[in-house]
């Protein structure tokens, strides 16, 4: 049996749980132990300045459920009594949620552990398979996100329970594999003087990508034009994405085709780190709106192509793209109805009054 710490012990209910992303903040209350969540709307996290002011206008201003606890899984490393978010101006502040919230108790986990417990809390019913085989049930499993940003976290099973491993997986670098690659990729915008493979793996790098083939071909970037504010406002993929998919312009379809390999490559990796027989989850907004794509050859191909352990190894690993609107919500549910199912240690990461 896993070991219980007297941490782990399940929150008093009702527990608010909270999925806060880089852009979006998605809430729900667990009444109890037997109970579905009880949703709320999604709301950008750029309407209030702070995660308190969001959580009371959005969620207890309409709602007579007085949440006791909270778990919430947040878009950034947790370290510390401030936590602030990559790519989100919030800072939370555990201590102060627990006064100005009226509650006892607060769990923070990073987001991508909570999208890790939605690869065990999910049915199939919620999955989209798009490549592999059968899973084996207790084998190692991983989550890759990209969204705002690039998540990545592992799965592991050891002595009867689930244990998340977050990480920063997204920021890990990726390289040309071919001679076309090494043609755009001079034009893709370093940071510090390497290419991640967050600067290619999300929203914002879909039209990186776009803009890097264009100029390698030498044509203007017409659905994706430079702003001047895209530090505050970064492009829309979307028109990119939905001409790729429509082949209806050629450096666009190109774009689709070059992210969904390089996902492919980015997924395989980590997948041979944690030997992912278990499966590999795509999941996010991006991953749903792009199933289709990522039934292509290419992200097969990416993936796979990880010699000397192509066929053996990599070919029969289950792929699935998770398509339940609000995953990590359930993960977070699942985890606060029954901690001990979980191997995941709160200290440091959890404040009581």
């Amino acid at each position: 049996m896993p070991n219980k710490q007297p941490d782990e012990a399940t929150p008093n209910f009702p527990v608010l749980i909270g999925d806060i992303g880089g852009t979006n903040a998605r809430f729900a209350i667990v009444i109890d132990a037997n109970s579905e969540p009880k949703r709320f709307d999604t709301f950008p996290t750029a309407r209030y300045e702070t995660i308190n002011e969001g959580v009371q206008t959005e969620i207890l201003d309409k709602t007579s459920l007085l949440p006791k606890s909270a778990v919430i899984a947040v878009a950034g490393p947790v370290d510390g009594d401030e936590i602030p978010l990559t790519n989100c101006p919030w800072v939370v502040k555990p201590k102060t949620m627990l006064h100005d919230l009226g509650l006892t108790d607060i769990v923070i986990l990073n987001d991508f552990e909570a999208q890790a417990l939605a690869a065990v809390a999910l049915g199939d019913d919620s999955l989209v398979q798009i490549g592999g085989g059968k899973p084996d049930a207790y084998a190692s499993r991983v989550v890759l996100g990209p969204g705002t940003g690039l998540g990545v976290a592992g799965l592991v099973h050891a002595r009867n329970a689930w244990i998340p491993v977050a990480g920063e997986g997204g920021h890990i670098d990726v390289g040309p594999r071919n001679a076309r690659d090494a043609e755009f990729f001079p034009h893709l915008v370093p940071i510090e003087g390497r290419i991640s493979a967050e600067q290619i793996l999300c929203g914002r790098g879909i039209v990186h990508l776009y803009r890097a083939i264009c100029a390698a071909d030498g044509v203007e970037p017409s659905l994706a034009l430079p702003r001047d504010d895209e530090e505050k406002n970064p492009p829309d993929p979307a028109p990119v994405t939905a001409a790729g998919l429509k082949n209806a312009n050629p450096q666009a379809a190109e774009t689709l085709r070059t992210f969904v390999r390089i996902l492919g490559q980015v997924a395989g990796d980590i997948a041979l780190v944690f030997k992912a027989r278990g499966g590999v989850f795509i999941s996010g907004g991006i991953g749903q709106k792009l199933i289709e794509a990522l039934k292509w050859p290419e992200f097969a191909s990416g993936f796979e192509d990880k010699a000397p352990h192509s066929r053996t190894l990599m070919a029969p690993t289950p792929r699935y793209v998770i398509t339940h609107p609000t995953a990590a919500l359930e993960g977070l549910a699942c985890f606060a109805r029954t901690p001990t199912r979980f191997g995941l240690s709160t200290e440091g990461r959890r404040w009581r009054e």
